[in-house]
């Protein structure tokens, strides 16, 4: 049954790549729409500590994953340090798990979401999260085929980020909690700027972006754009 979920799964991203090209956002909507998942989205994470959003099917998707990064919790973080299927049924029922994502999510649309690890060998580098805009669990059958989409999404992202491959060990307590460059260098000019620690920049800066619900990395990249928060 594995091998049999696993060819499928293939077929699924060669047809797909025959008008997309054989890409891991191509190949996330390929298992997204197979799954019966709404919108799907793909978080790595570099030495243990820097999350890169990789790959999303929509806005929605690249919301949802930002939520992640913005807030340092979610499936992607669980599923990563876990390296294990992580899901919730019901987003509005999880709050007590994630406080800060689960709102945030929703407000994009998703109520149900399972994340799967990507990992090859000993190297765990990131997760795929499957969103659905219905409180409705996945099957175990499609438990089984999103487990088999798994080592090949992780295979494409290893092609489309080396790097990856030269990363040290993740950390075994805690998740990841860096941000890409862009938004270590934004909050730089608003430390500048205000006379602010880095810390302190960093949490104006999310808080920004929490307020106007717009990706971390977009508000980022307005402050080095215009040297403030508007």
């Amino acid at each position: 049954m594995t091998h049999d979920h696993h060819a499928a799964a293939w077929q699924r991203i060669a047809a797909a790549a025959r008008t997309g090209g054989f890409t891991l956002t191509v190949a996330c909507r390929a298992c997204a729409e197979d799954l019966e998942a709404d919108f799907a989205g793909a978080t790595l994470v570099v030495a243990g500590e820097l999350r890169v959003l990789a790959a999303a099917t929509d806005e929605r998707a690249r919301s949802a994953e930002d939520a992640q990064l913005v807030t340092g919790e979610g499936p992607c973080t669980d599923a990563y340090i876990r390296r294990i299927p992580v899901g919730a049924v019901d987003l509005h029922q999880a709050a007590a798990r994630w406080p800060a994502y689960a709102p945030l999510a929703s407000e994009q649309g998703a109520r149900s979401v399972l994340a799967l690890p990507l990992a090859l060998g000993g190297l765990a580098f990131g997760a795929m999260d499957l969103y659905r805009c219905a409180p409705a669990p996945f099957s175990p059958v499609q438990r089984q085929r999103a487990c088999a989409y798994a080592p090949i999404l992780a295979l494409l992202a290893l092609q489309e980020h080396p790097h990856l491959l030269t990363n040290g060990p993740a950390p075994t307590q805690r998740g990841p909690q860096g941000y890409p460059p862009t938004v270590h260098m934004a909050a730089g000019v608003i430390a500048a700027k205000d006379g602010l620690t880095p810390d302190d920049a960093l949490a104006l800066l999310r808080a920004h972006a929490f307020r106007h619900n717009q990706p971390l990395l977009h508000t980022a990249e307005q402050v080095l754009e215009t040297h403030r928060l508007d």
